[in-house]
C-alpha cells in the first residue's frame, strides 16, 4: 500500500496596493503581508513638479504623489520587503483629472478632483496595472467598507470611523470596480492605523496628512489656472436685484457660498450665490439666499441593482463631503436617463454646481450623482 506524497499548499492570493507614502495605504500593506497575502506595491507619479510663473518646473515635496511621497512608500517597500513599482501617470492624471478640472472652474462649477482621481486613475488606470502584474484585487487605504455577496454587487459602506469616513468620495466608482478593490482600514480607526504602523515599524507612523488638492499645494488658484490658459476676464458684479455692485476679477475665482475676496463693501454681508458663465456675471446676495430645496444632478451611478424602475426614492443625502446627510427625495419621473431631481426636505446651504451628491440608507452607499443646477 502507497501513500500518497502530500497536498502541495496553495498558492497565496497576490494583493496589489495602491501606496501613497501615507500612513493609511503603508499600513493597508503591511497588515495585507501579515496575513499571508503575497503583497505587491504600486505607487503613482501624478503630480510631481511644481510649475513656475516663467513655465519652468520645481521639485515639489509637498504633494501627495510627489517626491517624498514616493520615496516614502519606497522606504515602506523596502521594510516590508515586497516588491514595489513606480507607474508614471502623469499623463492620464493630465488629462482625466486635471484638464476636467480647469473646464470646470471655467464653466462656473465647483469640481472635486479626488473623486474623479478615484473613479478613473486608482479604480480603473491603476486596476489594469495591477492585474498585469497578477494581482486578483488592489487595496487603498480609504476607510470605507465593502460587503461581498455571491452573485450580487458589492455593497459600499461607510468607514467605522464617522470622522475618516471616505465613502462619499468612493460612491462615483461604478460597481464593477469596486468588485475588485479592498479596503483593509474600514473597520478601524486612523489612531488604530497609526498604533499598528508603529507596531509593524514603519518610519512614518506620526506622518501629517497632505490637505490640498495634490497638483495647486499652495493653493494659489490664480497663479495655477493662468499657467494653464485660464485668463482673469473681468466682469460686474450684481446683486440679487440687478444693481451693479462692482467687478469681478473672472468667474473662475469664485464658488458658490464665498465672501471674502469680493472687492465691495455693503451694510450687510454678501456672498456668491451664483454665476451667469453665459453673460459673466457673478451675482452676490445676503446669506439667506444661498439656501435652496431643490437641484438637478445628472451622471448617476448606482451601486445597488434594480433602480431604473423607480419614480421616488427616499435617502439620506450628502452634498460635500463635509456636510452632513440630511433628507431627501429622488424624483426620476420625467428625466432623461441618468439624470435626477433632488428635493431636500429643509432648505441646504449652498448647493454647489460641480460638487458630488452622494445618496445613503442608513450606512450603506446607494450611489450618487453631479449637482448639475440649483433649481430653487
Amino acid at each position: 500500500m502507497s501513500i500518497a506524497p502530500p497536498l502541495p499548499a496553495p498558492p497565496r492570493q497576490r494583493v496589489a496596493v495602491a501606496m501613497s507614502g501615507g500612513v493609511d495605504s503603508s499600513v493597508a500593506a503591511a497588515w495585507l503581508l501579515d496575513q499571508g497575502y503575497d503583497v505587491v506595491g504600486l505607487t503613482m507619479r501624478l503630480w510631481d513638479h511644481c510649475e513656475t510663473e516663467s513655465g519652468g518646473t520645481t521639485t515639489n515635496q509637498r504633494s501627495c504623489c510627489g517626491t517624498e511621497d514616493v520615496e516614502d512608500a519606497r522606504r515602506v517597500a523596502q521594510t516590508l520587503s515586497i516588491p514595489f513599482y513606480v507607474l508614471a501617470m502623469q499623463h492620464r492624471f493630465e488629462q482625466d483629472v486635471v484638464i476636467p478640472f480647469v473646464q470646470d472652474y471655467a464653466a462656473g462649477r465647483t469640481p472635486n478632483p479626488c473623486i474623479r482621481c478615484n473613479q478613473i486613475i486608482k479604480f480603473q488606470h491603476l486596476l489594469e496595472q495591477a492585474h498585469a502584474l497578477g494581482a486578483e484585487f488592489l487595496a487603498t487605504g480609504h476607510y470605507a467598507q465593502l460587503l461581498y455577496s455571491p452573485g450580487q454587487p458589492p455593497r459600499l459602506f461607510c468607514g467605522e470611523d464617522p470622522r475618516k469616513d471616505q465613502s462619499y468620495f468612493l460612491a462615483n466608482t461604478p460597481w464593477e470596480l469596486l468588485a475588485k478593490v479592498r479596503f483593509p482600514l474600514g473597520e478601524i480607526t486612523k489612531e488604530e492605523t497609526r498604533r499598528l504602523a508603529q507596531q509593524f515599524g514603519l518610519h512614518l507612523a506620526q506622518k501629517r496628512e497632505s490637505q490640498d488638492v495634490c497638483f495647486v499645494p499652495d493653493g494659489d488658484y490664480r497663479s495655477f489656472f493662468r499657467r494653464r490658459g485660464l485668463l482673469d476676464r473681468p466682469g460686474p458684479i450684481r446683486g440679487v436685484d440687478g444693481t451693479v455692485l462692482g467687478q469681478h476679477s473672472g468667474i473662475h475665482r469664485y464658488t458658490i457660498g464665498q465672501r471674502k475676496g469680493l472687492g465691495i463693501s455693503a451694510p450687510h454681508p454678501l456672498f456668491v450665490i451664483a454665476m451667469d458663465v453665459s453673460q459673466n456675471v457673478l451675482v452676490v446676495g445676503p446669506e439667506s439666499a444661498l439656501y435652496g430645496k431643490m437641484a438637478r444632478l445628472y451622471h448617476l451611478n448606482w451601486l445597488v441593482p434594480d433602480m431604473n424602475n423607480r419614480q421616488h426614492l427616499e435617502v439620506m443625502a450628502k452634498i460635500r463631503y463635509a456636510s452632513p446627510p440630511v433628507s431627501a427625495t429622488l424624483e426620476f419621473g420625467g428625466e432623461k436617463n441618468g439624470e435626477a431631481m433632488i428635493h431636500f426636505h429643509a432648505p441646504q446651504r449652498a448647493i454647489t454646481p460641480g460638487q458630488a451628491c452622494v445618496f445613503y440608507q442608513g450606512r450603506q452607499v446607494l450611489g450618487a450623482g453631479w449637482i448639475e443646477s440649483v433649481l430653487g
